[in-house]
């Protein structure tokens, strides 16, 4: 009996190992496979293992906060990031003005894996920090001189249930809005909550919640054009098709917009191994689903995304679109794992292939050294980048004209 016992038990876990160790597996569970601990990054005053364009340089603004992901600025100039695992929010002030933050500031912690972060103030001073849990929009009063946030109010609760947790905030151009993106609950799926794979909008005034656009996988982040004023977002495609489809996705998100998933990936094609059913026209055809503006490598998991600003930055870069490559944790061949820029006319369309802004985060031997996550790139040549897995906010800088 013992024996036999012991062999069941022996199986079971193997089979638990297998399950777990699949793109299912991780999926369900929301875990990553086994990786090598993350190397240490430099001491301080030593130079950073990234490749830059000439005329920049990395250092680094804070380390010690693991799960590092988004960042915004309080109304004084502090930072403000999320750390999703870790369930918190912290300030990183930089009071001295040295390009490195001072000290870590909890300002909320016990939360579920709080993600997008946004500071709104009144003409009366009056600062309200929105803070998007995987289950919930929150609204606290925060006070920049000390940190601290309080009298939290739900704004708007949100599915909790499968995989893609994490919620962004970005205010729409109309001032009178905020939007949430809401990613899907599975890989592949017919979504029976309307507000999963989507981008939810909430009336700030009379809190009414409306769906802005759907068809969206996983648009983690979003941002605003500077000239023309739309939203743009990066979106996630599909796994399990092969090593080099369906492309990941930049968007532009415009109201009412249907974007395809789960039937149709990048340029409007058609997923056919998902969506078997017969069709009297094309699928995927437009005005019914938009197609992605630009396509992005499979597996790039693309993530932060910001636009290059004129002030303080070469001519030659600006209104270009900087974003973050997570990288790959499904691809025979590992991609991403770095920052490219993508070249622009002032008005958002592409002018030539995306080239690499910042490299370095995995070495030629396929050792990870960090995942960047979140982008502020800010006038006068500085860039702020997130890395949660080597738990770091790194600063860029422009060192010469």
């Amino acid at each position: 009996m013992r024996k036999t016992t012991a062999v069941s038990l022996g199986v079971l876990l193997l089979l638990s190992f297998l399950f777990f160790m699949s793109p299912v597996g991780q999926f369900v569970s929301g875990i990553l496979p086994l990786v090598r601990p993350t190397p240490p990054l430099p001491e301080e005053g030593e130079q950073l293992p990234f490749q830059l364009p000439d005329g920049f340089s990395a250092a680094i603004y804070a380390q010690g906060v693991p799960n590092a992901r988004v960042l915004t600025h309080d109304p004084k100039g502090a930072l403000l990031l999320s750390r999703t695992r870790d369930g918190s929010v912290v300030a990183l002030p930089d009071i001295d003005g040295d390009g490195r933050a001072d000290r870590t500031v909890s300002v909320l912690s016990g939360l579920n894996d709080p993600h997008g972060l946004l500071v709104l103030c009144s003409e009366e001073s009056e600062c309200i920090l929105y803070v998007a849990e995987s289950h919930r929009v929150i609204a606290y009063k925060y006070d920049a001189d000390t940190y601290t946030a309080s009298s939290g109010e739900t704004l708007l609760s949100l599915p909790d249930d499968g995989g893609h947790n994490t919620r962004t905030l970005l205010l729409h151009p109309d001032g009178t809005r905020l939007l949430v993106s809401v990613g899907s609950s599975c890989n592949v799926c017919e979504e029976n909550d309307p507000r999963r794979a989507s981008i939810l909008a909430v009336d700030l005034t009379t809190k009414e919640v409306t769906t802005f656009a759907k068809g969206l996988r996983n648009t983690v982040f979003m941002t605003i054009h500077p000239v023309t004023g739309e939203t743009w977002g990066t979106d996630m495609g599909r796994d399990n098709l092969g090593d080099d489809i369906p492309p990941d996705e930049v968007n532009i998100l415009r109201a009412d917009g249907n974007y395809g998933w789960p039937t149709c990936y990048g340029k409007n094609i058609h997923d056919a191994e998902f969506d078997t059913k017969t069709y009297i026209r094309a699928p995927c055809s437009e005005p019914f689903e938009t197609p992605s503006h630009i396509d992005i490598p499979a597996h790039s998991a693309p993530l932060g995304l910001a636009f290059i600003p004129e002030e303080g930055w070469p001519e030659k870069y600006w209104y270009d679109l900087l974003i973050a490559y997570h990288g790959s944790w499904n691809r025979s061949v590992p991609t991403g794992y770095k920052i490219i820029r993508i070249p622009l006319d002032a008005h958002g369309a592409p002018e030539g292939e995306p080239v690499d802004f910042m490299t370095g985060f995995m070495t030629g031997d396929g050792t990870v050294l960090g995942r960047p996550v979140d982008i502020q790139a800010e006038p006068g040549g500085i860039l702020y980048i997130t890395d949660d897995r080597a738990g770091v906010v790194y600063r860029i800088t422009r060192t010469s004209l």
